[in-house]
């Protein structure tokens, strides 16, 4: 018997590599969902378990005929304004997001779901009251309207189980880089200048720090959630706990190309550059089963698939 699923946001990074490892299983059928905003056809698996409709979730006729033609197990809400830049320059754009948490899940609730997934991020954090973060005791208290619409977009997941039963788990996304991904992101951008031998831009000193998960290190964790019945109804940070500067990133990544390119600062972002990021990842190791990818491996994979 087939599992269908849905993934929003399904032509993005993230998403599409889900799809991709998902579609592996014969046994699945998944439905891919974008208005293809920011994601790319040409990210869609090109499979025979995997169709893609064009519509925009963040508006209910748009988005309830799939709920009609499909009976789906699984839901992924992925569907979102990513970017830092973007994110900053549209706020408006951003807040729309809601109406498509809404969507999913009333649509979710009354077509028999068995579980619905939520990509949050770390930005819910905001600024950082303890190294590593942790799911239940950290503190959210980021302003940004992109973490507000998250940390309110959780709100709506664990409401819709306490009112209706929809069970949930949400996961809160660090730092996630891998092949296709879009120059909005600081691993590609510096790669990109590091094997042309340009500049690589910093903002500010370069003493901010983040915390880098391979793209596969994310989809395998997400996909051994469907399953685990460790993280149901519950927060997962998926990320990874090596916690280094953004200016120790772009030498890494000179070093490891080999780069003749020089590091030239910016002056620092106004806001959205949050100094400190690195989760606990506890709960996803022990979900992962494995050791996470390296960014030095990470790297290579990335170098090998341009």
């Amino acid at each position: 018997m087939k599992t269908t699923i849905l993934i929003t946001g399904g032509a993005g990074n993230v998403a599409s590599a889900l799809a991709n490892k998902l579609a592996q299983n014969q046994d699945n059928y998944i439905v891919i969902v974008d208005n293809l905003s920011t994601g790319s056809l040409s990210k869609i698996p090109k499979l025979q378990n995997v169709a893609f409709v064009k519509a925009n979730v963040n508006n209910y006729n748009d988005v309830v005929p799939v709920f009609g033609r499909y009976n789906f197990d699984y839901v992924f809400h992925y569907a979102a304004v990513v970017g830092v830049k973007r994110t900053l320059e549209n706020p408006i754009m951003v807040l729309e997001d809601i109406e498509g948490i809404k969507n999913i899940l009333s649509l979710s609730k009354n077509s028999g779901v068995k579980r619905v997934f939520y990509s949050s991020s770390s930005e819910v954090y905001g600024e950082p009251f303890e190294i590593p973060q942790n799911e239940h005791t950290t503190p959210l208290n980021s302003r940004l309207p992109y973490a507000i619409v998250k940390n309110v977009g959780e709100a709506f997941f664990k409401s819709y189980f306490q009112e209706y039963g929809l069970e949930y788990t949400i996961f809160r996304f660090f730092n996630t880089y891998g092949p296709n991904q879009s120059e909005d992101f600081v691993v590609p951008r510096f790669l990109k200048s590091a094997l042309k031998n340009e500049p690589i831009y910093i903002y500010g000193d370069g003493m901010q720090t983040r915390s880098f998960c391979y793209v596969d290190d994310n989809v395998d964790t997400c996909i051994k959630a469907m399953s685990s019945k460790n993280c149901v109804n519950d927060v997962l940070n998926v990320g990874s706990d090596i916690e280094q500067t953004v200016l120790s990133l772009a030498q890494n990544i000179i070093e490891i190309t080999k780069s003749k390119s020089k590091i030239i600062h910016l002056p620092p972002l106004e806001e959205g550059d949050m100094t400190r990021r690195c989760p606990d990842t506890s709960k996803m190791k022990a979900i992962l089963g494995r050791e996470l990818i390296t960014l030095e491996v990470g790297i290579s994979y990335l170098i090998k698939s341009l």
